[in-house]
């Protein structure tokens, strides 16, 4: 007979799906080994390369997909962007290394819902899964330094476009937490404020921005000089 404590564990931990795209085996098999030792994690598939990763979506239809830039043949970036064209899509994470910063601002703009150093601890890689399969981000404090030092403005700018205007003076601190990369619960701690207000103020943020996720959100507060190198 089944074990009724399992049943109630499992309806009470909802299984994450993931999906690893690396062209190299050990890091595959590495991340596979770390995530399924997590109750809540399960790896439905592996992909070899970015063709792969895309009909391996479609097939297995996963919540997060772990998706590493370069690949060879069609490229993560290229997949990711194929894949988050298709009604539904699942999360991406997208795994980089240091340096590669125009990859990470093309996959900021196609949509990924979070970045990763291959080389980060476990600990980051469970959290970006946690945080990218419940609609939140994750992007390493190192890389986000590197996007503002590149594409943010030396001084703010200006004049700001009116759906910044409109953000009140709580949204654009959120804002500007968000794109330091700050989760939710991390923008919480630094406002002092219950995770569920950030959640409300990242939710008109984004209406007002009329934007689809936080990451886009970060986008348009990096290229209208919203956020710039000065960090203002």
């Amino acid at each position: 007979m089944d074990d009724p404590t399992a049943l109630i564990t499992s309806q009470a931990t909802p299984l994450i799906t993931v999906l690893i795209a690396d062209d190299q085996e050990l890091v595959r098999t590495g991340f596979r080994v770390i995530l399924e030792a997590e109750p809540d994690l399960r790896v439905v598939a592996e992909a070899v390369d970015g063709d792969d990763a895309v009909r391996q979506a479609a097939l297995v239809r996963p919540d997060v997909i772990l998706m590493d830039i370069r690949m060879p043949g069609t490229d993560g970036l290229a997949a990711t962007e194929q894949i988050l064209r298709r009604p539904e899509p699942p999360t991406v994470v997208v795994l980089t290394t240091f340096g590669h910063d125009e990859y990470v601002y093309r996959a900021l703009r196609a949509g990924a819902a979070g970045f990763l150093l291959k080389d980060a601890p476990s600990t980051r890689l469970l959290a970006a899964v946690r945080a990218a399969a419940s609609g939140d981000s994750l992007i390493e404090p190192a890389i986000t330094r590197r996007m503002v030092e590149r594409f943010a403005g030396p001084e703010p700018a200006t004049q700001l476009p009116e759906n910044l205007r409109s953000l009140t003076d709580r949204e654009q601190e959120t804002l500007r937490l968000m794109a330091r990369g700050l989760s939710n619960a991390e923008i919480a701690a630094a406002l002092v404020v219950a995770e569920t207000t950030v959640k409300t103020h990242v939710a008109r943020i984004l209406a007002k921005l009329g934007v689809r996720d936080r990451l886009q959100a970060v986008v348009t507060a990096y290229e209208t000089g919203f956020v710039s190198r000065t960090g203002e």
